[in-house]
């Protein structure tokens, strides 16, 4: 039999219908494809127990005919969804053990649909950061590596980072531990961690994906979605995903389309746009030319791609770092040592709250908080918060304006560079590696579907990636024009596992 771990999430589920292995069988390879790759630190739970207990139930339902649409299907779960009696953590120490009584909305749907749960991945704490370097569990390393490099180090012998936040669910995808992984996008957090290592991700429209039983950082910007390894299997893992649900207000009731069958619509007849704005100064040359090739595989298709302005844009990365610290301040204040978590005491209330939260949170969550409660005191809500929420309207309109004019898709490079090492960026200047999501908050701020998909590689052989924008709830046309994309670039070889 061939290396199970192989397989896509499309072909594992093609080859359990026609009853080529079992889901126990799947399950087992992926376990063990985990437990030998703890050098990377992508899992900081991992369940091999209770995965193969729900493969075995898949295989009683499949021998029934009674399977699911991801059924026997084994998934990593990033730490911010609340798993039932699984601890959550939020990759913080302020929620060291906490054991969820209940599942998120999300995680039920994967598992109403038979998917199987291998463990909870590693991301940033509360899924601040863009290199997974926050979390209290120390940062992932990606399994990719430079040409030339010994044993996943470069030549200076520093491991590379996968992005962030969801760094764990990116990495475990992309060294085979899991056929598809859970993830979330506050400001770039799917997207960017898909680019750095040759993998796909998608935040669909804000609302699309229930919020409830996730843990919050920006409650206006959040959005949940997956990660896999093609843009099929993103589609597959999409529709189990999204769908409406009473408990998220936020929550959009409308149908879910089967975006598996929206593949194969291609791009003949759409009109694409090409930001200006984007091509910033400074922009590497190689993420030029990846541009440019990424428009011209897209008018080989049939597409008609046309240059359009998105003049606010150049506002969107100082206003996402006053509403999303504002948001985070505002959310994590119930983290206070009295109802769940970590609790330090001290002589009276006061003291417990402030030695609680000061050990608890690291030092990226707590300049965040910092940051968001100082934009949200008087005096200063005005001149910060309520500005930048007036920007973010703007961001919002541009994009409008866009579509009403007949623009169908927007295409720009997904990040501004491939991987970098770890600890090369952020540590004097934070403002460093917030940069890296310059091309990825504006779809956040405008509540807007963004996918990530593989498109080329740099000078040192990593991976980069391009990024659709599309109209709101239309995730359909941006699997066509990712789906384009991907089979123009062909397939991503992915690395070795040198980390056995």
């Amino acid at each position: 039999m061939t290396d199970l771990t192989q397989l896509s999430l499309a072909e594992a589920r093609d080859g359990l219908r026609a009853k080529d292995f079992t889901a126990v069988e799947l399950t087992r390879a992926h376990v063990e494809a985990v437990a030998g790759a703890r050098a990377l630190n992508a899992y900081v739970l991992e369940t091999p127990d209770q995965a193969l207990a729900m493969a075995g139930a898949s295989d009683e339902r499949l021998a029934k005919g009674e399977g699911g649409p991801l059924e026997g299907l084994p998934l990593g779960i990033k730490d911010l969804f609340c798993t039932k009696d699984v601890r959550t953590t939020a990759c913080s120490g302020i929620l060291n053990d906490f054991t969820p009584a209940y599942e998120s909305t999300v995680t039920t749907q994967l598992w109403r649909d038979g998917a199987v749960m291998l463990g909870k991945l590693n991301n940033d704490e509360f899924a601040m950061g863009s290199s997974n370097e926050t979390s209290s569990f120390g940062p992932v390393v990606s399994p990719w590596r430079r040409d030339g490099s010994n044993a996943g180090a470069d030549i200076e012998g520093t491991h590379l980072v996968p992005g962030g936040s969801s760094g764990g669910s990116a990495a475990a995808v992309a060294a085979r531990l899991c056929l598809g992984a859970t993830a979330t996008d506050t400001g770039g957090s799917i997207r960017q961690p898909a680019a750095f290592t040759g993998t796909v991700g998608i935040k669909p429209t804000y609302g699309r994906c229930s919020r409830w039983g996730i843990v919050a950082f920006a409650s206006s910007l959040d959005q949940a979605g997956p990660i896999a390894r093609t843009v099929q299997d993103c589609a597959i893992l999409l529709r189990s995903m999204a769908g409406h649900d009473p408990k998220d207000t936020t929550s959009a009731d409308l149908a879910v389309p089967d975006y598996e069958a929206a593949l194969g619509r291609g791009v003949k007849g759409l009109t694409i746009g090409i930001p200006k704005e984007y091509r910033i100064e400074g922009m590497p040359p190689e993420i030029g030319a990846l541009w440019d090739q990424g428009r011209a595989w897209l008018e080989a298709a049939g597409a008609k791609v046309v240059e359009v302005s998105l003049p606010h844009t150049k506002y969107a990365l100082p206003a996402y770092y006053i509403v999303a610290p504002a948001e985070a301040s505002s959310n994590l204040a119930r983290y206070d040592g009295v109802r769940y978590g970590l609790r330090v005491p001290g002589r009276d209330i006061a003291e417990m709250y402030e030695n609680t939260r000061a050990e608890g949170f690291g030092r990226e969550v707590k300049r965040r908080i910092m940051i968001g409660t100082y934009v949200l005191s008087a005096g200063y809500y005005d001149a910060y918060y309520v500005r930048a929420q007036r920007i973010r309207t703007l961001i919002k309109r541009d994009f409008e304006e866009c579509y009403a004019a007949g623009v169908d898709a927007i295409l720009t490079p997904a990040t501004p560079s491939g991987a970098f090492g770890i600890g090369e960026k952020g540590s004097a200047d934070p403002v460093e590696m917030y940069l890296n999501d310059v091309f990825t908050v504006t779809v956040n701020m405008a509540g807007l579907p963004g996918i990530a998909v593989p498109a080329g590689f740099d000078a040192q052989g990593l991976p980069l990636g391009l990024q659709l924008i599309g109209r709101p709830f239309d995730e359909e046309t941006l699997f066509a024009a990712a789906r384009v994309i991907e089979e123009s670039a062909g397939p991503v070889t992915l690395p070795e596992p040198w980390w056995r």
